[in-house]
């Protein structure tokens, strides 16, 4: 059973910035390629920071504002009005910048972006060079994936050599990434973990199971009181 990675959804050769590339270019690259933020790269192609939209904001926010730093001002703003005054790339960028590789499984790059609160990632390879960029967006492209797909994946990998699990007494049906359960398994402690490795599986929506156990080993067997 495949699993999609990073490199499976991103955008191959991302456009990309240098320290001192000037301030107006950058905006020029944000419109022309449609795009939020740009990995800041050094002479050997390696991301040392990221500049996005919001970054450049700051221009606009703090224009004509004296640099007074004012009582309890938070930190998020005081970096801002710091880079209202920026001219080029590398006094703008986040650094060190949140990167993944290609070969990163997509829940991991799921779970990078919201630990960080990041909508894009630039994607680079063993040595630190920018590769890509992947997004939110690009993750959800595994969900594009077709029923017939994912019923491939389950009866050839998901339902073979689980203990317990008898693929010819066990039937899914997958419908717009729905997979229902259907059949009889040798407990009913085996079917917890068949439902997990199912969800775990690319383009599954949801698993719901109707699958009946022949033996219900989860049942706690009932115990007389004890009188005093």
């Amino acid at each position: 059973m495949s699993r999609w990675d990073v490199a499976d959804v991103m955008t191959v050769g991302a456009v990309s910035v240098q320290e001192d590339t000037p301030f107006k270019e950058i905006v020029d690259l944000i419109e022309a390629h449609g795009v939020n933020a740009v990995p800041v790269v050094d002479a050997f192609d390696r991301v040392v920071g990221v500049v996005s939209s919001a970054d450049l904001m700051a221009k606009i926010e703090f224009a004509g504002e004296d640099d007074h730093v004012r009582l309890f001002e938070h930190r998020h703003t005081r970096q801002a009005r710091g880079k209202a005054h920026a001219t080029a790339a590398g006094e703008l960028m986040n650094a060190p910048a949140v990167t993944i590789t290609g070969g990163a499984s997509l829940p991991a790059a799921a779970r990078v972006m919201e630990a960080a609160g990041l909508k894009r990632l630039p994607v680079v390879d063993d040595l630190g060079r920018l590769v890509g960029m992947v997004t939110r967006r690009d993750l959800l492209k595994v969900f594009l994936r077709s029923d017939k797909a994912i019923h491939h994946d389950i009866v050839a990998g998901a339902l073979q050599g689980r203990p317990g699990v008898e693929p010819a007494q066990v039937r899914a049906e997958v419908d717009d990434g729905v997979v229902t359960l259907l059949g009889q398994v040798e407990r009913a402690s085996v079917i917890p973990a068949l439902t997990r490795e199912i969800e775990r599986i690319d383009g599954v929506v949801d698993v719901v199971s109707h699958l009946s156990p022949i033996v219900d080993d989860e049942t706690k067997p009932y115990q007389v009181p004890v009188m005093f």
